[in-house]
């Protein structure tokens, strides 16, 4: 069987990434929407309680006191919607369930559903954002496989790699083959290891369609084609620095080792996924706890996200071992 290349690998490790901290964002929230449900369901009793703090957070809750039936009193804080409805000092219905010896209280009025929706809500757009990452992938492979049907023109490329937040990002400047004189062409590209073995401009066969912006498939000379990312420009990148494309050795021993895909680094190609997916987790808990206070759920839940979200950034950022 065939070992899918880097560009498939990187690809695969991102739709996985992404799939898989959906679903774990997607259970987290989605039991405890259950459980709250069921526990709501079970709230038959009903009280009165009042209203004695207002506009509580950025949501503008409420704290309300109330009585169950055994007369014990509680003070909770509500999500409420109707923040004119119940100011301070007014009437506040809950329901509760009987059987709890420390009943939970939730509001009466059906129609106030906000902790409801703080927990089904974030699934549906995490679904929506996860449906957007994936499909990058899927227009990348569609746009990869549409520009290497073209007919090819002999060029002439220059790799250069530019730095960028989560790694570097890598450029071919193509210009046609015996006319130097002609303005360049750039087109970035996802990072193959057979991108390390080119030292200088080096012929190779690009596949584009004249006249176009469509992006540019270039075969190189020992017939890789890397993926390209984005539309092809005709101007440099602005904002950014170019330096010419070169592998770097990290230790005495690289130095007088061949450059190859195994010595460049020792760990796994996929570890500065998991590094960036951790950091994620742990700043994504960290600004949870701070916005939202304690809520484990919420804390939990951002932490996910954060984690989800970077490792699909780092994936589709074309990352260089």
């Amino acid at each position: 069987m065939r070992r899918p290349g880097p560009a498939l690998r990187v690809a695969l490790l991102g739709v996985t990434a992404t799939l898989t901290g959906f679903a774990l964002f997607a259970g987290w929230l989605g039991f405890h929407a259950y459980a709250h449900d069921r526990a709501r369901d079970r709230a038959t009793a009903r009280a009165t309680g009042v209203v004695v703090e207002d506009g509580l957070g950025d949501s503008e809750d409420v704290r309300v006191r109330w009585k169950d039936r055994t007369g014990r009193e509680h003070v909770q804080r509500f999500e409420i919607y109707d923040t004119d409805r119940y100011a301070k000092g007014r009437r506040f219905p809950v329901a509760y369930d009987p059987d709890e010896t420390d009943p939970r209280g939730f509001p009466g009025d059906p129609e106030e559903t906000a902790t409801e929706d703080d927990l089904s809500v974030p699934v549906l757009l995490a679904g929506v954002t996860t449906a957007g990452l994936c499909s990058v992938w899927a227009r990348r492979g569609l746009r990869f496989r549409r520009a290497a049907r073209r007919p090819s023109r002999p060029m002439t490329a220059t790799v250069h790699c530019a730095p960028q937040t989560l790694s570097e990002t890598l450029w071919l400047r193509l210009v046609e083959a015996g006319a130097s004189d002609r303005p360049a062409v750039w087109q970035r590209i996802m990072w193959h290891p057979a991108l390390d073995e080119l030292r200088g401009p080096v012929e190779v066969s690009a596949h584009h369609r004249a006249g176009s912006r469509a992006a540019v498939v270039v075969r190189l000379p020992d017939g890789t084609r890397p993926v390209p990312l984005g539309r092809r420009r005709h101007v440099a990148p602005r904002r950014v620095s170019l330096d010419e494309y070169a592998v770097v050795r990290t230790t005495l021993k690289d130095s007088f080792t061949p450059v190859d895909a195994a010595a460049l680094s020792a760990r796994p190609w996929w570890w500065p996924c998991v590094q960036v997916a951790a950091s994620g987790f742990v700043g994504g808990a960290a600004v949870g706890a701070f916005l939202i206070g304690e809520s484990l759920v919420a804390s939990v839940g951002m932490a996910l996200c954060a984690a989800t979200l970077l490792a699909a950034l780092w994936a589709l950022s074309s990352p260089r071992p």
